[in-house]
């Protein structure tokens, strides 16, 4: 099964009739859900919708930006200006000027050239508004440009692949590493014990010294953690290579990782393993950074 990632880009155009050229730009970004911005007015409502569904249903979630702009054709008509909302921001600005006593009657080109940015004079829609003799295709651009988005996102997806198995592999050597410190920290905690008893002047019945020492270590037994782990890294492999879209499960299964490395470390009572822990739980926040931007 591929793995893809949530960050992706694709780019397509139509030409329209009358000889207008249409682009469609989309990038994808992380995301919890299918968070889609379409940037444009562009589009009319009816087929807004359809888009956002066709968008959702390939793309499935991710932070989603959907730019659309027209290139007229040359000798296309401009755009129509609505004269009287100019006229009446043009008044105001002035009114607004003296009131604050700045003198703007030298400025007028300036001042016209701010009015034409404002909402509602210059009316882009009509002009430019897509025709249902378009459609078919406007929507085939955006079939081009989600496919060059699914075919990123893949590229990208493999490349996180590799890198949060990697990281699996090496906290797997690491917790090999920790069972090689094992009889060293039993031997420590006896001898430190041992040392105690020595400067209390206690004398202990030896036989009864190694019940309590087995009670003791029992304590500090991290098999279940190393046996729990290593079940976990399986899971996580499993997920990852066999399910479509692996990323929320991939975010819990590294919850449960964290959980028996956290339990290793407050159980460690050695240097040696303490340092794996801190390196396992490095390499556990690197697989996290990474899983989230997983699909």
């Amino acid at each position: 099964m591929t793995c893809r990632s949530m960050t992706g880009y694709g780019k397509a155009e139509a030409k329209l009739q009358g000889g207008a050229k249409l682009s469609v730009e989309i990038r994808t970004l992380n995301g919890k859900n299918a968070d889609i911005n379409i940037k444009s007015n562009l589009l009319p409502k009816d087929k807004e919708l359809l888009l956002r569904q066709k968008i959702a249903g390939v793309l499935q979630r991710g932070t989603i930006d959907v730019f659309l702009s027209l290139e007229q054709a040359e000798g296309a008509s401009v755009h129509p200006v609505n004269k009287e909302a100019v006229v009446k921001y043009f008044a105001q600005i002035r009114e607004a000027a003296g009131a604050l006593g700045i003198d703007a009657s030298g400025s007028g080109a300036e001042l016209l050239s701010a009015v034409l940015r404002l909402p509602d004079v210059v009316d882009a829609r009509k002009a430019d508004a897509i025709s249902d003799e378009d459609w078919d295709a406007v929507e085939k651009a955006f079939d081009d440009a989600l496919a060059q988005v699914d075919s990123y996102r893949l590229r990208e997806g493999e490349a996180l692949r590799k890198d949060v198995l990697s990281r699996v592999d090496s906290i797997l050597a690491l917790y090999d590493e920790v069972e090689l410190f094992e009889p060293e920290r039993v031997a420590a905690v006896r001898e430190r014990l041992l040392k105690n008893l020595d400067e209390l002047g206690q004398k202990v019945d030896p036989q009864r010294f190694e019940q309590e020492m087995i009670f003791y270590l029992e304590k500090f037994d991290i098999n279940e953690e190393k046996v729990r782990l290593r079940q976990h890294c399986r899971y996580f492999r499993d997920t990852i290579d066999e399910e479509a879209y692996p990323g929320r499960k991939l975010g819990f299964i590294i919850q449960e990782m964290g959980r028996e490395i956290n339990t290793t470390g407050s159980k460690a009572n050695h240097a040696g393993i303490q340092k794996c822990v801190v390196r396992m739980k490095d390499e556990l926040e690197k697989m996290r950074e990474q899983s989230m931007n997983i699909l």
